[in-house]
């Protein structure tokens, strides 16, 4: 049965590589279930309901995406769209958070229709072939500095970024971190970094799950042995599972279909919405553009086949999000991982969904994963990435200088939506303007997209 609704056999993969990709995904992706509700709760939500709603929204997302694409891609409530929603939205503009859940939920329904009517199919197809290869080399380097960054490898400092320092971490942020919280958490990122990469070289099946198990196992053992101790004031937290509270699901009510359509006439509400918008609408287009020419889904065209289900996907986990109570649902850099380990249809996303089925009643399980522990495997699924690298082509510089502008943005943006801004305008302004528009048959509505780029600029 598997295999005729899958088609396994056609993508050059079986149920074992399926489900052991899609348990890799979501373990690099748990951690949106502590994160989330931690970031919405500043918007004044209640905790315990956004992890039920965050749980939910992943699961019918990711089905969704089996369900309507056959592809292995997870969905999320989106990191960067969260943070948008709660400090930008809600704390900066001063909507309520019902009235922030109602500007994604009328993003979910444009989707929808933006889909339906292959606006969205039309965007992804315009883009020329060495600025997908750019964006997926982008995500990874993307990828790679949010593990950096969330095993504490990268710190801000004098120079912006740079290495941690014990010293520099604690003046920076005005906290006393020690090697038994602070620094111990860091060294066990690094190891786990070298134990993937020594996994992925031995071609060790589920390396990169591996990694992540490995890296925890260890902080377990750290912290049996008394190296780490636990500090909750800084964010250190014991790496033992809680079960004190049972396995109790915590309740959806106080969130769930709380949205507000009293405000949604204003032009301000309106910006709120196409913001939304925006930066879902092309973070989703350069995931599906970076994750699907990792796995060589691409067709001859660039073109990816059935990218309307993909997008219909994501679309209806926006909206259905929106109604169970979090921020937008959107498509997962992180299912590069489970892509990694083989993942090639959607019984890949079917395993991701059902786990994150299962968060709900082992909840303490899944929260107890530390991010120095998923950070080795971003770091990993960055290389992978950025191996797309050779498929740009340097010997024609106006495909190569839009390509480099657009790798730089992401990470240097900390944008993926941004970085592929930047590609698009540089690469028709270059070609435009050194008169080689016509031999590279620019779509028009690359010159479309570069103009409401310019446009966003200027006045957002």
């Amino acid at each position: 049965m598997l295999e005729k609704f899958f088609k396994l056999n056609e993508h050059g993969t079986d149920v074992k590589t399926e489900i052991l990709a899609g348990i890799t995904t979501f373990m690099t992706m748990a951690y949106i279930l502590a994160v989330n509700p931690n970031i919405l709760a500043e918007a004044g939500m209640d905790h315990g309901a956004v992890f039920t709603a965050t749980a939910l929204a992943s699961l019918i997302g990711t089905l969704f995406m089996a369900l309507f694409a056959n592809y292995p891609f997870a969905l999320a409530p989106g990191m960067g769209l969260n943070a948008y929603f709660a400090y930008t939205v809600v704390l900066s503009m001063g909507y309520s958070w019902q009235m922030a859940l109602t500007a994604v939920f009328i993003e979910g329904i444009i989707f929808i229709v933006l889909s339906l009517t292959n606006v969205r199919e039309a965007i992804f197809n315009a883009i020329p072939m060495n600025l997908k290869a750019a964006v997926s080399v982008g995500i990874g380097l993307f990828i790679a500095f949010i593990g950096l960054q969330n095993a504490k490898i990268v710190i801000s400092g004098s120079t912006l970024v740079q290495l941690f320092s014990l010293d520099e971490y604690n003046r920076i942020n005005g906290v006393s971190g020690s090697m038994n919280d602070l620094g111990i958490t860091v060294l066990l990122a690094v190891i786990g970094i070298l134990i993937t990469g020594i996994l992925v070289i031995r071609n060790v099946k589920g390396n990169i799950l591996w990694g992540i198990l490995i890296t925890w196992l260890m902080g377990i053992v750290c912290q049996f042995a008394g190296v780490y101790v636990p500090n909750p004031e800084l964010g250190f937290y014991s790496l033992l599972p809680d079960f004190s509270n049972g396995l109790s699901i915590p309740s959806l009510a106080p969130v769930f279909c709380k949205i507000d359509f009293s405000g949604i006439f204003s032009l301000k509400f309106v910006v709120v919405i196409f913001a939304f918008l925006f930066v879902d609408m092309f973070d989703t287009i350069g995931t599906l553009i970076g994750v699907s020419s990792k796995a060589n889904m691409l067709d001859e065209n660039g073109k990816l086949p059935n990218i309307k289900g993909a997008l219909m996907a994501d679309a209806v986990g926006t909206t259905a999000g929106a109604l169970l109570g979090t921020s937008t649902t959107t498509t997962f850099v992180e299912s590069a991982s489970g892509v990694s380990e083989g993942g090639r249809t959607g019984l890949t996303a079917v395993t991701t969904a059902i786990l994150f089925g299962l968060s709900l009643f082992l909840s303490p399980i899944f929260l107890a994963i530390p991010s120095f522990a998923t950070a080795p495997a971003l770091v990993v699924v960055g290389f992978y990435m950025l191996t797309n690298v050779v498929n740009i082509n340097f010997n024609d510089l106006a495909e190569a200088i839009p390509c480099y502008i657009c790798i730089l943005a992401m990470p240097f943006f900390y944008s993926i939506s941004e970085g592929i801004s930047m590609g698009v305008i540089s690469y028709v302004v270059l070609n435009l303007v050194t008169g080689k528009a016509k031999e590279k048959k620019i779509s028009l509505l690359m010159y479309v997209l570069a103009i409401l780029f310019v446009l966003k600029y200027i006045f957002l």
